[in-house]
């Protein structure tokens, strides 16, 4: 907890009340785990994908 109360301290978040906080970090957090996901899936299944450019 240390951590975050020092990531809102130092950023634009400090002031701001606790409901945006949480709503900032939850949709931080949504974003890194969904990207984590799909380089995950890419890395896995990136091989045996057909990817074809054309028109």
């Amino acid at each position: 907890m240390g951590v975050i109360n020092n990531l809102i301290q130092n950023s634009s978040l400090n002031g701001m009340p606790k409901w945006i906080q949480a709503t900032a970090i939850l949709l931080f957090s949504t974003i890194v785990t969904l990207l984590l996901i799909m380089s995950v899936t890419l890395i896995i299944y990136g091989p045996y994908v057909n990817i074809r450019f054309g028109y």
